[in-house]
């Protein structure tokens, strides 16, 4: 059987979204696919072609002013050739992103995120879960607490160190990471079958 890559793409500028990152990856680990954390702005000629070569690319970004981070836009110029020459075309992308007020707008960050995977005309997978913490009944500890459908989100406060991401947050980061791996793992089997079928 076909091990399936997935490539966790990630900005952080002070290392809220690293946290997220690496749940994202465990995730995908305990989803039974192979997964490769690449920081963005430290990326390697072996790292873009550990991008070029994963089933699944998984985006994430901090949400700064409203919007990703310099850093990740300056990585998304980046594939402007990978853009032209369709080389992520049909692979499967998902994002996440973290801001330090509940919804800092982080909406705008995920579309961008969205976004760019389809003008790389990549497959979006979304977040896959109903919100959480929205009945009286209901825990802060739920995943999705926060309630995003187009991918994982997260809340820090500004003045918190990485380590105080909250639990829930991770839980759903790593909830992402296996609902990626878990539709990689679907997508390259079946195209494993109709590549036979038609032999």
């Amino acid at each position: 059987m076909t091990t399936t890559s997935i490539a966790v793409a990630y900005h952080s500028g002070f290392g809220h979204t690293r946290v997220l990152a690496e749940a994202v990856v465990r995730g995908i680990t305990s989803g039974g696919a192979e997964a490769h954390l690449l920081a963005v702005d430290a990326l390697t000629d072996a790292d873009w072609s550990t991008l070029d070569a994963a089933d699944a690319i998984v985006f994430g970004a901090p949400t700064y002013m409203g919007g990703a981070s310099a850093g990740f836009h300056t990585f998304a110029e980046q594939t402007s050739k990978r853009y032209l020459e369709g080389r992520w075309r049909d692979k499967l992308a998902a994002g996440f992103t973290n801001s330090g007020s509940k919804s800092g707008d982080k909406s705008n960050t995920l579309a961008f995120l969205c976004a760019f995977a389809y003008q790389h005309q990549m497959i979006w997978v979304s977040l896959g879960l109903m919100p959480g913490w929205n009945f009286t009944t209901s825990s802060e500890h739920d995943l999705n607490r926060l309630g995003f459908w187009t991918g994982a989100a997260a809340q820090t406060h500004n003045d918190s160190p990485a380590e105080d991401v909250h639990p829930s947050d991770v839980a759903t980061a790593e909830h992402l990471g296996r609902r990626v791996a878990g539709q990689a793992r679907v997508v390259v089997a079946g195209r494993g079958v109709l590549a036979g079928s038609t032999r």
